[in-house]
C-alpha cells in the first residue's frame, strides 16, 4: 500500500502568506486534523474528500498524495528506495510523468540531480516489469511526481491536482502582470464579501478578481473548467464517487443578478480581455465592464470596492506613483461614502501615499512581489 493509503494523510501546497486562510477553507471542505507549515497544509480526508478539495479549494495549489516516506542521506540509496515503488500500478508505457524535487537542510543539496534519480528508478522499474518504458513530458504529463527532501527524510508523492490548481481555465487573454488567481481568490475571500452591496473593480485589467468574485458569489467550482485531474490515476480511484462529488458541487451554482458585479479599466485591451475570459464561466455575461478611468466612476455609495491598482508594468514608467495613490486615496474619500474599499498594493511603500488610514491590512506575495492587501472603511 501506498502511504496516503495508509493514513488517508495528504497535502496541500499554498502560496505563502495564505496557510491559515486555506487552512480555513480545507476545514469547510471537510478536511480533518489540519496543520499548517510553511507554504502548505497537512491534512486527514478520506477519497471524496480529497476529491472535493481539488475540485472546490480556491486558495490551494497542489494536492500531494504521499507514496512512500523515508530517511534519506544520499542519491544513490533515493535511487535505490525508488525502485522500490510499485510504479506500474500508477504508470504505464503509454503514459508520460514529470518528477518535481525540492532539498532543504540535507546532504542531498541538488533538487534538479535528486529530481533525475527519481525519475531513473521509474524508468528502469517499468523497462525491468514490461520491457518498455514511459516518456517525460515536463510540459502537460499524464502524471506528475513531487519529491521533497528536508532534514534528510524524503517523501515521493503523487499530485492529485494534476497541475496546478490556480490555472483555473477561463483566462485565455491576459495583460501585463496578470494576478495569481488563488491570490484574487483570496482577496475576495478576505473582504469578506456576501453579496449585500455590490461589488466593483473600477481596474480591473484582465479581470481576474472579478472572475473569481463571480466563481465565489456564485458558487461556481474552481475547477469547473478543469478537463482531468491526477487523483483520477490513482490504483483506488473511484469514478462514482468523483461523479457524485462533482454533480453536488455542480448543483449550487447560482446565477449573478444583474448590476451585482461591475469593473472598468482605462485600457480598451484590458476590458476586452476581461471581457472575453468572464464568457468562459457560467454568469459571466451578466459582469458589466465598461472603458473608463477610475476617477469617471459616478460616486459609488454603499460599494465594495475591491482593485489591484497598476503598478510596475502595469503603469505608465513616467507616471508618478505617489501622485497617483494620492489622487486614488481622495477619490476614496471624496465619492465613495459607505464603502468599504479593498486595495492590493504591489509595493509595500505605496500605502503611505494613499492617504488613509487602513483598517486593517495583510501582506500578501503575488508571484514573488512583496505586497499588501488593505482595507478602508468610508465613513
Amino acid at each position: 500500500m501506498f502511504t496516503y493509503q495508509k493514513n488517508q494523510r495528504f497535502f496541500a501546497q499554498a502560496d505563502q502568506g495564505l496557510e491559515e486562510t486555506a487552512a480555513a477553507e480545507l476545514a469547510e471542505l471537510g478536511a480533518s486534523d489540519i496543520k499548517t507549515v510553511y507554504r502548505g497544509l497537512y491534512f486527514n480526508a478520506e477519497l471524496p474528500t480529497m476529491y472535493r478539495i481539488n475540485y472546490q479549494s480556491r486558495l490551494c495549489t497542489h494536492v500531494l498524495a504521499p507514496l512512500l516516506s523515508f530517511d534519506c542521506h544520499s542519491t544513490k540509496y533515493l535511487y535505490r528506495t525508488a525502485m522500490k515503488i510499485k510504479w506500474h500500478k500508477l504508470l504505464n508505457h503509454r503514459k508520460t510523468f514529470a518528477v518535481h524535487a525540492t532539498v532543504a537542510h540535507s546532504r542531498i543539496k541538488h533538487s534538479g540531480y535528486a529530481a533525475l534519480c527519481v525519475k531513473d528508478a521509474i524508468v528502469d522499474y517499468l523497462r525491468k516489469k514490461s520491457g518498455k518504458r514511459p516518456s517525460v513530458d515536463t510540459t502537460s504529463p499524464d502524471l506528475s511526481f513531487y519529491l521533497r527532501v528536508e532534514k534528510n527524510r524524503a517523501t515521493i508523492s503523487l499530485d492529485t491536482s494534476g497541475g496546478s490548481l490556480h490555472k483555473r481555465g477561463y483566462r485565455l487573454e491576459s495583460v501585463e502582470a496578470p494576478m495569481r488567481e488563488t491570490l484574487a481568490a483570496a482577496i475576495v475571500r478576505l473582504a469578506d464579501w456576501d453579496g449585500r452591496q455590490p461589488l466593483v473593480d473600477p481596474m480591473c485589467g484582465s479581470g481576474t478578481l472579478l472572475a473569481e468574485a463571480l466563481m465565489s458569489y456564485c458558487r461556481i467550482p474552481a475547477g469547473w473548467l478543469r478537463q482531468k485531474f491526477g487523483f483520477e490515476q490513482l490504483p483506488d480511484f473511484s469514478s462514482k464517487d468523483w461523479q457524485i462529488v462533482r454533480q453536488k458541487a455542480d448543483s449550487k451554482i447560482k446565477e449573478l443578478p444583474p448590476g451585482l458585479i461591475s469593473g472598468g479599466d482605462m485600457s480598451a485591451r484590458a476590458v476586452r480581455a476581461a471581457h472575453k475570459n468572464l464568457q468562459h464561466l457560467p454568469s459571466g455575461n451578466m459582469v458589466k465592464i465598461n472603458i473608463m478611468r477610475f476617477q469617471e466612476n459616478k460616486k459609488l455609495r454603499d460599494t465594495v470596492i475591491l482593485t489591484n491598482p497598476p503598478h510596475g508594468i502595469r503603469l505608465d514608467k513616467h507616471a508618478d506613483m505617489a501622485a497617483f495613490m494620492k489622487e486614488l486615496g481622495d477619490f476614496l474619500k471624496q465619492n465613495c461614502t459607505g464603502s468599504r474599499a479593498i486595495l492590493y498594493l504591489g509595493k509595500r511603500k505605496l500605502l503611505k501615499s494613499v492617504g488613509l488610514r487602513p483598517t486593517w491590512k495583510k501582506p500578501l506575495l503575488n508571484g514573488g512581489i512583496e505586497g499588501v492587501l488593505a482595507c478602508y472603511d468610508m465613513y
